[in-house]
């Protein structure tokens, strides 16, 4: 049995952003973990990524301010309360593009 292309995709689009952000001290625990609950810090270390905002983010890189961190989301188009977890693949490649310069 086949799965649809759509489905496809969206596994090949999660394993691209688990690959590119999960911490390695995640992934190891991850293959360790016995069963589907992950140990509480490893968890909890995760949930913080995926729920911090974007602008937050911007603002903790060194020799960025609001004015720089504002102005790499609008040019991205992200609202100031979108989560790292929130971004869509067109979100997050503009977003590495402009932070890689």
């Amino acid at each position: 049995m086949t799965e649809p292309d759509d489905l496809a995709a969206f596994r090949a689009e999660v394993r691209t952003f688990l690959a590119e952000s999960l911490p390695a001290e995640l992934a190891r625990a991850g293959r360790r973990a016995t069963s589907v609950f992950a140990h509480r810090d490893h968890s909890i270390a995760w949930q913080k990524i995926l729920t911090a905002k974007v602008y937050d983010m911007l603002l903790a890189v060194p020799k960025y301010g609001k004015v720089k961190a504002t102005r790499f989301i609008n040019h991205c188009r992200i609202s100031q309360g979108k989560t790292v977890g929130g971004l869509s693949e067109r979100q997050r490649n503009e977003l590495v593009d402009l932070l890689s310069r």
